[in-house]
């Protein structure tokens, strides 16, 4: 921590210190954040959304209670028009990035599959394999949202289990009661828009209607758009360009739900799909004019689609034998098509074609009840769950290419050289099927009356992956010989949190409370860790390992949060130590004679210790009728203890400042995105450091206007993001190896502008 304050550019500690200055939100159970729905008439003053207490009103909320969860709320998105996970960390949530390179969200310096994302309390898989390195953590419209939570550090590994050890996101998506207002037995909700930081046209429709005690939601919606803009303007081809490639893309979805409400008991189905297509023209230093590949005849695409069909229970009866009782089983289909159509010119001249697929279905169950009663001088808040699933993941990948049969040596020789390097029509792993089973309980133990509250819990888990032999992974160009062994595990995550109330209703400042809590997690190793397994004899290989154990994360957060809705706010210092952290190495290098001269043998290994710590502050504060201030902060460091390097997925420090005002008719925002320089980043290969991104400030406006409110509820909004125009880097987004583009093509989009037209009946 000693160099904090050197690595903050001037604008960076001038947003720093007015965040301190004017206080930060309440976390976790203090979520109301923003001057989102409009104040009275006559100026006066401001309404800010309501204070949502992690657990109440959300089935599975109770999984996410604590001090460093915050919540967004629908209406939230739509006033900071966040429809993306790259806009909520740019306007709302300093300190997580999402990563554009992988898919995967970027929490307190981890990513991919170290950060859970749940919709709906089900969890989605990171899907990865040795040919792409990309998951699928944004497989959901933000349009189909109710609320977003966002759970920093791994204090959820003791309710929600393996993955969680940055952190998670879990969304919800749209309920009857989301669109059902003003006493009405029906309610709709449409949104469309332009967005030209992609060119994207968007739009969705949502109805809702309630029949006596049988309540129905139906929600769709669409995006089609092209490449995402950058600072680049050089669209030379091959590695100089700078400018991003062309591709074009469209996303739709949909979402059915059906309540019953008999007695206190509602009972549920609801069936949800998405896809999304991108289809890029590649004009980068894959392509030359007169090479191998060339301009024209290189498109590559990646196809993700999500399905599930779930029945959910919920009861809610403070006093009866359980206060609350959730429970949701489950079918879901992730898949995930990775493309490449082309004509090669010179080696194996033809048609090179390729559809990487990987397709994980899984059945599951998710269950929880909550009770609350009295021993004595204490009270008791009781939660005890369970989470059951099994998944079978397989991956295949159908190609042509222009090569001939291969000999029976195994390797090709003289103009068929190429196609040694040409594994296709086969599995690079075995198909694996899953087992999980997770218990978990925790008790929320009041005393004083209830100003000191200690919880204490934990959850056991217990998983297996199971490899299964198929012919296209058996025959593959790897020549695997017979199935790698299952890897199977169990681990406890317990955790324990004090939180005691200094203050209680006091003037200014409301509640103050500090915080302490220590949190165990793990995550279990992935079936490409494990069992991928690509390349060739004469050429490389790029293994999994089965002995890999899981990761296993130790931390604390310390902290203080205060105030209310009015003037609050939060400050948690955190520090977490790992080990067996999971890494690529080299146990082969190349050039070096064996079975893979070429490239060598790169496989996956435990790495002993690893540290990373950090502060995060959130905060609002309504200075005046109409008036509020908000913003975030956080500064997160991360080291490699083994080798005593840095750890190149760790953010630079970052900063989030808004100023709004809003009355009944309008309200406008100006906010600032503010980061520092990252230096520290070790070398990826061999003595090439990481990327060194400069610090930035960019600067955000938007306005919304609605012209009828007293007749219907039609709403204009309009924004424009980075206003000046300001080239900067993403660091985390940037790839950590050698740059295969010139610098500019990793840069951020310049100035965009998004309109939004809402109306809701």
């Amino acid at each position: 921590m000693e160099t904090l304050s050197g690595q903050l550019r001037g604008s960076v500690a001038l947003g720093s210190l007015m965040l301190v200055l004017l206080a930060a939100p309440a976390g976790a159970q203090q979520q109301g954040r923003r001057a989102a729905t409009a104040p009275a008439a006559n100026d006066a003053p401001v309404v800010l959304d309501q204070i949502n207490v992690q657990g109440e009103g959300q089935p599975g909320g109770a999984l996410l209670n604590g001090p460093t969860t915050t919540r967004v709320t629908r209406q939230e998105l739509d006033r900071e028009q966040i429809t993306s996970l790259t806009d909520l960390s740019n306007r709302v949530e300093a300190g997580i990035t999402f990563n554009r390179t992988t898919n995967s969200l970027n929490i307190r310096g981890l990513d991919g599959a170290r950060v859970l994302t749940t919709i709906d309390g089900i969890r989605q898989p990171f899907l990865v394999d040795t040919r792409v390195t990309r998951g699928a953590q944004n497989a959901f419209d933000f349009d189909s949202l109710s609320t977003l939570d966002l759970l920093r550090g791994g204090s959820g590994g003791s309710t929600l289990g393996s993955g969680a050890l940055g952190g998670a996101l879990a969304v919800r998506t749209l309920d009857p009661e989301d669109l059902i207002r003003n006493g009405r037995n029906y309610g709709v909700l449409t949104k469309t828009g332009y967005d030209s930081t992609d060119r994207a046209w968007f739009g969705s429709a949502a109805v809702a209607a309630k029949m006596g005690n049988t309540s129905v939601l139906f929600q769709g919606g669409f995006r089609d758009g092209h490449e995402i803009d950058n600072k680049g303007n050089y669209k030379a081809i091959g590695a100089t360009r700078t400018a991003p490639n062309p591709s074009d893309f469209n996303q739709y979805n949909f979402l059915a739900k059906i309540y019953q409400q008999v007695g206190d008991h509602r009972f549920g189905i609801q069936g949800e799909f998405f896809k999304r297509a991108d289809r890029v023209q590649t004009r980068t230093s894959t392509v030359s004019l007169t090479g191998n590949f060339r301009p024209g005849s290189y498109q590559t695409g990646e196809d993700v689609e999500r399905n599930r069909v779930s029945l959910s229970y919920d009861y809610v009866v403070p006093g009866s034998f359980f206060d609350e009782a959730h429970a949701v089983a489950y079918w879901q289909r992730l898949k995930r098509n990775d493309l490449a159509r082309a004509y090669r010119y010179t080696s194996i001249v033809g048609p090179y074609i390729r559809d990487n697929e990987n397709e994980q279905n899984a059945y599951g169950f998710n269950g929880h009840v909550i009770k609350s009663f009295q021993t004595g001088a204490l009270t008791h808040r009781l939660t005890a769950g369970t989470e059951l699933r099994m998944s079978s993941l397989e991956q295949y990948s159908a190609g042509l290419d222009n090569c001939p049969a291969r000999p029976a040596s195994g390797s090709f020789t003289g103009a068929f050289t190429t196609c040694n390097n040409l594994f296709t029509n086969q599995a690079d792993q075995p198909k694996v099927d899953g087992k999980l089973v997770g218990l978990y309980v925790h008790d929320e133990i009041g005393m004083l009356d209830n100003r000191l509250r200690v919880t204490p819990g934990v959850r056991f888990d217990w998983y297996e992956e199971a490899p299964q032999n198929t012919p296209a992974y058996t025959n593959s160009g790897s020549r695997p010989v017979g199935l790698p062994p299952s890897s199977s595990d169990n681990a406890w995550s317990p955790r324990i949190r004090f939180e005691y109330d200094i203050l209680k209703n006091a003037p200014v400042v409301k509640d103050v409370t500090v915080f302490a809590q220590w949190a165990k997690t793990f995550r279990a190793p992935t079936a490409d860790e494990l069992y991928g397994r690509f390349g060739g004899p004469s050429t490389y290989l790029r293994a999994g390992n089965p002995t890999l154990r899981p990761e296993i994360g130790n931390g604390i957060d310390v902290g203080l949060r205060f105030g209310d809705k009015q003037l609050g706010g939060s400050i948690t210092y955190f520090h977490s130590n790992y080990r067996n952290f999971i890494d690529t190495y080299q146990s082969q290098a190349p050039g070096v004679g064996g079975l893979y001269p070429q490239g060598g043998i790169t496989t996956f290994r435990n790495i002993p210790k690893a540290e990373i710590q950090g502060v995060e502050i959130n905060g609002q504060y309504a200075f005046a009728p109409n008036w509020l201030v908000r913003g975030s902060f956080a500064y997160t460091r991360g080291m490699n203890k083994s080798d005593h390097t840095f750890l190149n997925s760790i953010p630079p420090m970052q900063g989030i400042v808004a100023i709004a005002y809003g009355t009944e008719t309008w309200g406008a925002e100006v906010s600032t995105k503010l980061a520092g320089k990252r230096d520290d980043v070790a070398a990826t290969t061999g003595s090439a450091q990481g990327f060194r991104a400069p610090g930035y400030a960019i600067f955000n406006a938007s306005a919304w206007w609605r012209p009828m409110p007293q007749i219907a509820d039609l709403e204009f909004q309009v924004g424009v993001y980075n206003i000046f125009d300001r080239k900067y880097f993403d660091a985390v987004n940037v790839p950590t190896g050698v740059l295969a583009q010139a610098r500019d093509y990793y840069s951020e989009p310049g100035r965009t502008v998004k309109a939004t037209m809402k109306y809701q009946f």
